[in-house]
């Protein structure tokens, strides 16, 4: 019996037999798809092969699952897959076109103190919630690079949010990065909990960002070392929110440029690198009497616009 293009395995590709399958499964590649968005260097590294080989396996994933031009009704269709998690204030979700989107990264960065961890916090509950009340019921996976991590806060908003407390925290998944290439190393296990634990994985946080690389690339001779291992790390989450439908939220630190004369001359750090890989990106500062302003800077199909919050011990609301 022929088998059908869904029925087609990893083993059926030409060049890949049972020992070049294992090899591939222990890196994570264990579907079309992952093997289609490769790149052959990988390939050759991870399975042993020659270069020629190696495309030829992308190249049949990629023949196997399609892999052509969609017309827009077509993609309009796709865009229905996408969820939106509520960032606990209307107004946020309102300049954000419904919240926090899947399959795209979205940035924040602000000075300390501006809400951008509280924010982590909310999405990391919200995200439970059934998508009509602004969730994608599934997990949120969050990196921690400052030891921002609060489990008795993610408590709080549950409650808030009339959610079992102790539910909320069991759908949680948290780990410490302790270096830069450890970051990294974690972005590429969440693609176990999803393949192999099939654990429901729909929003990983990064907080933040830049912390190990601003600390460990020290000066203007290492920056081009750190925007390529910064661009890898980048791309390896884009590729986790475009396979997996998974939103990305990464909190980014700040600078001030000197250059800067007239108007906030606070900036993100990461360069084009960060800017250009994010989907969204957003601006949060304080505001008046405790509140703070998130600002939208980059979207791709949105005009900038700004909002009043707050923070709260029961997590992000509306400016009262």
């Amino acid at each position: 019996m022929t088998k059908t293009k869904k029925e087609i395995g990893i083993t059926d590709l030409p060049g890949v037999g049972a020992a070049t399958a294992e090899k591939l499964a222990e890196a994570g590649f264990n579907t079309l798809m992952s093997l289609a968005v490769a790149s052959p260097g990988t390939i050759v590294e991870i399975a042993g092969v020659g270069e020629a080989p190696a495309r030829k396996i992308i190249n049949s994933a990629r023949n196997s699952l399609e892999m052509g031009f969609e017309n827009g009704v077509e993609l309009l269709e796709k865009r229905k897959a996408i969820s939106k998690i509520s960032t606990g204030s209307k107004a946020f979700d309102a300049l954000m076109g419904g919240g926090i989107e899947s399959g795209a990264i979205t940035e924040a960065y602000a000075a300390f103190g501006s809400g951008k961890t509280s924010l982590a916090h909310q999405l990391a509950v919200n995200v439970q919630l059934p998508r009509e009340q602004g969730g994608a019921e599934g997990i949120a996976v969050w990196i921690d690079t400052e030891g921002t991590i609060r489990p008795e806060y993610l408590e709080k908003i549950a409650i808030a949010k009339g959610m079992d407390p102790a539910e909320a925290l069991k759908n949680f998944r948290g780990v410490r990065a302790f270096n830069s290439d450890h970051q990294m190393l974690l972005v590429e296990k969440i693609g176990d909990l999803i393949e192999k634990e099939k654990l429901p994985v729909k929003l990983i946080i990064v907080d933040s960002l830049m912390g190990h690389f601003r600390s460990e690339f020290v000066g203007r001779g290492t920056l081009a070392d750190r925007q390529q291992k910064l661009n890898k790390h980048m791309h390896a989450l884009l590729k986790l929110a475009t396979q997996h439908n998974i939103a990305i939220y990464v909190t980014n630190q700040v600078m001030a440029k000197p250059d800067t004369f007239f108007g906030d001359p606070t900036t993100a750090i990461g360069g084009h690198i960060v800017a250009h890989t994010s989907t969204y990106r957003i601006y949060l500062r304080r505001g008046k009497k405790g509140a703070r302003v998130a600002k939208l800077v980059d979207a791709p199909a949105m005009a900038d616009g700004e909002c009043a919050f707050i923070v709260t011990d029961e997590g992000v609301r509306d400016v009262p």
